[in-house]
């Protein structure tokens, strides 16, 4: 079981840094993220303090959203914790007691519980405990919450009340749009011969596009080489 009184200590006292080793990546940002128009208004939304249920295939950039929200939070001295289910089931649903105390919470993969009594007792009474503490919940999921099977009814009808939106992947218009955003956020110098060739060769979506970007970073600061189209055949 987390301290709470503990945890809260240290964020007040250390507000950009984290103490599970899933911790928020502090560059995670609104400012080093990709929005296409038609994810403008899913950015309003995490900037709201309503609760927000957030799905969309896997590596939209789901989990650095909710990051980044957690980050931004943090800057007006408010208390918030990023909670990866893939990495926190193990530790019980006991992890989640007393959480209502913070000021948000953003609760990634909420799917993977369904059908886990525990834990989605465990959800269900968070919610609640949040509804009266007036603690925000962002939960996130590659499925549509109207879909997820959880046996606990009271869960899905929860959930289901929650707003949610949809994020959507990279189109085919706006995918030399957004290598170019990331490598100019990353201070990377890339030719157009590069970019087109990670065009072609990259998958349209966020996460693979940064895996990708931060490799080529990495290893032509370690060969001392610039990034060209050999190099960048080394990493995909």
């Amino acid at each position: 079981m987390i301290g709470i009184k503990i945890l809260k200590s240290f964020i007040m006292n250390n507000p950009k840094q984290l103490i599970f080793p899933w911790s928020t990546k502090n560059k995670a940002s609104f400012e080093h993220y990709y929005f296409e128009d038609i994810n403008l208004s899913l950015k309003d939304a995490l900037l709201k303090q309503d609760d927000l249920f957030i799905y969309g295939i896997s590596g939209t950039g789901k989990s650095f959203l909710l990051q980044s929200i957690c980050n931004h939070i943090s800057l007006a001295k408010k208390l918030s914790l990023y909670v990866p289910l893939n990495d926190v089931i193990k530790h019980g649903p006991e992890f989640l007691d007393s959480l209502e105390e913070l000021d948000l919470i953003c609760i990634d993969e909420i799917d993977l519980i369904a059908g886990n009594k525990e834990w989605e007792i465990a959800i269900f009474n968070l919610i609640n405990n949040c509804l009266i503490s007036k603690c925000r919940l962002i939960f996130s999921s590659q499925l549509n919450p109207s879909t997820i099977e959880f046996n606990l009814i009271d869960l899905f009808s929860r959930i289901k009340k929650i707003d949610h939106m949809e994020l959507f992947p990279i189109t085919n218009n706006n995918h030399e749009n957004a290598i170019r955003f990331i490598t100019k956020t990353k201070s990377l110098n890339l030719g157009d011969n590069e970019i087109n060739y990670l065009m072609t060769h990259s998958k349209r979506n966020i996460s693979n596009l940064v895996e990708i970007l931060e490799k080529l970073d990495k290893l032509s600061l370690q060969l001392k080489r610039k990034i060209t189209i050999p190099l960048i055949k080394e990493v995909i």
